[in-house]
């Protein structure tokens, strides 16, 4: 994933540590562990994150990977921003900051639908890159599709588990993801396996 010919050393490691800071704060909240005071604490979390995946963007799109240049771009504007003002609006509606009004979460469902759509559409691209790299989307798939469902109200509260279970492996894996790719590159050698890819 380095290559040192290009301008700046790719910082997709520092992408997929903040990728694992939304999955486990999110997995944190769908397994119910999460306080009406921990959202706006979330939220400046995620801010955190949304400027290292955009970061990550700019620089991958520059080095022209278009497949991690435009997931993450998308992942820093609605995983990441938009996630965060979202949560920071709920606890506000939640406190009453807005009167009477109260969040209805049916309109982020058909927002993530379509993030689901393009991430899904994008999945096939990641064939081509390290296993661990494919299972991450794969899982944020079907996290999505979930949250989809959940918040048009067409499934119910049982997989609200699900999604904080699948968000959790995907933070694991994006992490080791990180990890093998910042050593292997300093050690020179595979020092953590990348498990080639698919294609």
């Amino acid at each position: 994933m380095s290559d040192d010919t290009h301008s700046f050393i790719t910082p997709a490691p520092a992408g997929l540590a903040a990728l694992a800071v939304a999955c486990f704060g999110f997995g944190a909240v769908f397994l119910g562990q999460v306080q009406l005071g921990g959202l706006p604490l979330l939220a400046a979390w995620l801010v955190g994150g949304g400027i290292v995946q955009f970061t990550v963007a700019v620089i991958e799109l520059k080095d022209k990977n278009m497949t991690g240049g435009n997931v993450f771009l998308f992942f820093s504007a609605f995983f990441m921003f938009g996630a965060a003002i979202s949560t920071f609006l709920k606890f506000l509606m939640l406190t009453g900051q807005f009167g009477d009004v109260q969040p209805h979460a049916i309109i982020e469902g058909y927002c993530w639908m379509a993030g689901a759509a393009f991430l899904t559409f994008v999945t096939p691209s990641y064939l081509k890159a390290p296993i661990p790299m494919f299972l991450i989307v794969l899982l944020v798939d079907v996290v999505l599709w979930i949250i989809v469902l959940l918040d048009l109200g067409l499934a119910g509260a049982q997989f609200k588990p699900v999604v904080g279970y699948l968000l959790f492996a995907a933070g694991w894996i994006a992490l080791y993801m990180a990890g093998a790719v910042v050593n292997n590159h300093i050690m020179g050698r595979k020092i953590f396996p990348t498990f080639g890819s698919i294609l």
